[in-house]
C-alpha cells in the first residue's frame, strides 16, 4: 500500500520543476504588462514576483497559488498614483510606500484575526467590479493594441471615449502586430500546459528584430534597469499619510478577496486544507517584501494559479522554481525584451482580463432574480467614478442590500403538515392552520433595524376575534440585540392586553438567557425547543382558560 509513495515523492521535484518553468514564461509578459497597467516601469512588477512569490511559497499553505503583481491590483494602483503630486520618481516612491501600507494592513488583519474581512465583499460585487475593471484595463490598452494616437480632446474623456475617438488615427502595422498577438494568445490558451504569453512574447521579439517593426513605426518596450536598491521612504505629511491608508484599504480587499477566492477555490477542488489567517499573513509579509525591493501589490492571481495547477503543480516547490525562473529570464532576456512591440505587450493584457469579460455570471444573476443590480451598478460605478471609488461604492451597496433585505422581512404563517411538521400556509395548500390560534415564522434574523416591523406585522395579523393565541418561531434568530429583546417584550406585554397568549418556539439557549437576564422571565417559561412543543403549551394554556371562563 505504500509502495507508491516513493514514486510519487520522485516525481514531484520532476513535475514541480516543469510546472515552474511553465509558469515562468506566463509570469515575464504578464509583470511586464501589469506595470504598464500601473505606470510604473516594468522592473517593479518583475522584482515583486520573484520577491513575493518567494516568501508565499516559505510561508503560506497553497500549493497551486503564485503570488505575485495581478491586473486588480496594478489597475487600482494606478488610480491611487494618479491622484497623487508630483513627478515619476516621487509617484515611483508614494506606491512602495501604498504596497508597504498593504502588507502591513493584511498583517495587522491576520494578527486580528479578521480573516472574515471580505465577505463585506459579495460574489456579485466582485463580479460586477472584474467585469467593469477588464472594460476600463482593455479601454486602456487599445491605444498600444492598435498604435491609436491620443489627441488632446479625447484625454479629456474616460478610456473608452478617448479610444473611439482615437480609432481613425490607427496605425495598421501596430494593429496587424497586435490583433494578430491577441489572436495567437487566445488560441493558445486552449493549451493550458503550453505557456502561451511566453511564446507570443518571444515570437513579438523576434518579429521585431527580424521585420525592424520600430522603422515601420511600431512602438517598442525600450531598456529598463533591473537592480534591487531600497530608495528611501517618501517624506509625506500626516494628512497625505492618513489618505494612502484610506486608498490603500480598497487595494487590500481586493487583494485578499481575489488570491483567497483563488486559494479557496483550488484548494476545494483537490480536498487540500487552508487557512484564511494562515494566507492573511503569507500574503502580508509578500507584500511588505515587495516594497523593501521597490515591487508592486502582489496577491495569488487566478490565472497564475490555474496555470500552475493546469501544467502538474504537487506542491509549493513550483512557486519556488516559477519564481527563480523568473528572475533567470529577466538576466538573460533583459536586452531582447527592449525590443517587445507594444502592441504584443497589450495584447498580453487584454487577454489576461478576456475571462472577466465574460458577461454570462452576471446574465445568471439576472436569470436568478438575484443581486443582478448589485453587479450592476459595481461595473457602472468602476467605469463612471474609477476603480477605487467605484470599489468603495459597490462594496457600500452590497452591505446596504443587506440591510435592506434584513430591514423589510417576510413574516409566513405557519399550518401543521403531517404529525408535528409546520410549514409556510402559502406554499403549502395541504398545511392546516389551528383553529384558535395563529402561528408565526420570521424569515429573516430580528434585531434593531427589523424587530419593530416584524412584531407589527405579527400584531396586525393576529387582529382576529376567532384568535386566542400566538406561536412565533425565533428559528433564524441565534441571538438579539438590546433593541430586539425590549421591543419583543413590550409586544409580549400589548398581546396580554389584548387577552392573546403568546408562546416563542426554536427559541435558542442565547436568547433565552437574554429574556431572563432583560427582565422577561415570563417569556422564557413560555419559549420551547420546537414549534410543536409551543402549539401543544400554548393549548393547554387556551383550554384551562376555556375551563376557568365556562365555571
Amino acid at each position: 500500500m505504500d509502495s507508491a509513495a516513493p514514486d510519487t515523492q520522485r516525481t514531484m521535484p520532476v513535475r514541480d520543476l516543469i510546472a515552474g518553468v511553465s509558469v515562468a514564461g506566463l509570469l515575464l509578459p504578464e509583470a511586464v504588462a501589469y506595470a504598464s497597467i500601473a505606470g510604473l516601469p516594468p522592473e517593479r512588477a518583475i522584482l515583486a514576483g520573484i520577491v513575493g512569490g518567494l516568501v508565499y511559497a516559505a510561508v503560506g499553505r497553497s500549493r497551486f497559488a503564485i503570488v505575485s503583481a495581478t491586473s486588480s491590483s496594478a489597475a487600482i494602483l494606478a488610480a491611487i498614483l494618479a491622484g497623487m503630486p508630483g513627478d515619476a520618481a516621487e509617484k515611483g516612491m508614494i506606491a512602495t510606500l501604498v504596497v508597504a501600507i498593504v502588507g502591513l494592513l493584511l498583517l495587522g488583519a491576520s494578527l486580528l484575526r479578521m480573516s472574515a474581512l471580505t465577505d463585506f465583499i459579495s460574489r456579485p460585487v466582485l463580479r460586477g467590479f472584474a467585469f467593469g475593471l477588464a472594460i476600463t484595463i482593455t479601454a486602456l490598452q487599445l491605444p498600444a493594441l492598435l498604435g491609436l494616437t491620443m489627441t488632446a480632446e479625447a484625454a479629456q474623456f474616460g478610456p473608452i471615449v478617448q479610444a473611439l475617438a482615437a480609432l481613425p488615427g490607427l496605425h495598421p502595422m501596430s494593429a496587424v502586430v497586435g490583433l494578430a498577438s491577441l489572436i495567437g494568445l487566445l488560441l493558445l490558451r486552449r493549451l493550458p500546459a503550453i505557456p502561451g504569453a511566453f511564446l507570443v512574447l518571444a515570437a513579438g521579439i523576434a518579429v521585431s528584430l527580424l521585420a525592424d517593426l520600430p522603422s515601420l513605426g511600431v512602438a517598442t518596450v525600450g531598456r529598463f534597469a533591473f537592480a534591487i536598491d531600497w530608495p528611501g521612504m517618501p517624506h509625506v505629511d500626516w494628512e497625505t499619510f492618513s489618505r494612502l491608508c484610506q486608498l490603500a484599504l480598497p487595494l487590500v480587499l481586493i487583494l485578499f478577496a481575489e488570491s483567497w477566492g483563488t486559494i479557496r477555490t483550488l484548494a476545494l477542488r483537490h480536498g487540500d486544507a487552508v487557512d484564511g489567517g494562515r494566507e492573511l499573513s503569507a500574503l502580508g509579509l509578500a507584500n511588505i517584501a515587495s516594497a523593501f525591493v521597490r515591487g508592486m501589490p502582489v496577491g495569488a492571481g487566478f490565472s497564475a494559479g490555474s496555470a500552475n495547477e493546469a501544467a502538474g503543480a504537487l506542491s509549493r516547490i513550483s512557486a519556488v522554481v516559477a519564481a527563480t525562473g523568473l528572475a533567470v529570464l529577466v538576466l538573460a532576456a533583459a536586452p531582447l525584451i527592449a525590443h517587445l512591440p507594444k502592441p504584443v505587450l497589450a495584447a498580453v493584457v487584454v487577454a489576461a482580463v478576456s475571462h472577466a469579460l465574460d458577461p454570462r455570471p452576471i446574465l445568471r444573476l439576472w436569470s436568478l432574480r438575484r443581486d443582478a443590480f448589485i453587479a450592476i451598478v459595481a461595473a457602472a460605478g468602476v467605469l463612471l467614478f474609477g476603480i477605487v471609488n467605484g470599489m468603495i461604492a459597490a462594496i457600500a451597496l452590497s452591505i446596504a442590500a443587506v440591510v435592506q433585505r434584513f430591514a423589510s422581512p417576510h413574516v409566513a404563517r405557519l399550518g401543521r403538515l403531517g404529525a408535528h411538521d409546520y410549514v409556510d400556509l402559502a406554499r403549502h395548500a395541504d398545511a392546516v392552520p389551528p383553529g384558535n390560534m395563529v402561528i408565526w415564522r420570521p424569515s429573516t434574523p430580528m434585531f434593531f433595524a427589523n424587530a419593530g416591523r416584524i412584531l407589527s406585522l405579527i400584531a396586525s395579523g393576529s387582529d382576529d376575534p376567532a384568535v386566542r393565541g400566538i406561536v412565533i418561531s425565533f428559528e433564524e434568530s441565534i441571538d438579539f440585540d438590546s433593541s430586539a429583546i425590549d421591543a419583543l417584550i413590550e409586544f409580549d406585554a400589548a398581546m396580554r392586553k389584548r387577552g392573546l397568549s403568546v408562546h416563542y418556539a426554536r427559541v435558542h439557549d442565547r436568547v433565552r438567557d437574554l429574556m431572563e437576564s432583560a427582565g422577561g422571565a415570563a417569556l422564557g417559561a413560555r419559549s420551547h425547543i420546537s414549534v410543536d412543543d409551543a402549539v401543544v403549551a400554548l393549548a393547554v394554556e387556551l383550554g384551562r382558560e376555556g375551563r376557568s371562563d365556562g365555571a
